[in-house]
């Protein structure tokens, strides 16, 4: 069974976020026998079994996270956010691609900032057992 999860979008993420594509009909979170995001024009797939581990984090710095995903230079996690208050990281046993099209650049983790945090990583907990 699919689980859907919506992102959270602050205003100022949502009118920062609008000259991407970024809105509530093109964002959104799948998890099933894949975790699957929706981000405006960039999309994250992988199969549950590469899910490694989910915490909650939270208090992104708005320069640092609104608008499209970014790098993060230090660890090459990849950020989703749609709101600096809350979100859940997941790691990956081996990284994956997502911001570039040739696949080369891959990311240990991603930071979705899904509505309901304590569903999605609970959600995600579940499938690791």
């Amino acid at each position: 069974m699919t689980q859907r999860f919506a992102f959270r979008l602050d205003p100022r993420y949502k009118v920062l976020g609008l000259p991407f594509g970024i809105t509530a009909a093109t964002t959104g979170v799948e998890l099933d026998d894949e975790l699957r995001v929706r981000f405006g024009p960039w999309r994250l797939r992988t199969p549950v079994a590469n899910l490694a581990g989910v915490e909650v984090s939270g208090g992104y710095a708005l320069l640092k996270t609104a608008g499209p995903p970014h790098l993060s230079f230090s660890d090459r996690g990849i950020s989703f956010a749609t709101n600096g208050d809350r979100g859940a990281c997941v790691s990956f046993h081996e990284p994956v691609h997502s911001i570039e099209p040739t696949g080369r650049l891959r990311h240990p983790g991603a930071t979705l900032t899904v509505a309901d945090v304590d569903g999605f990583t609970a959600a995600v907990r579940e499938v690791l057992r």
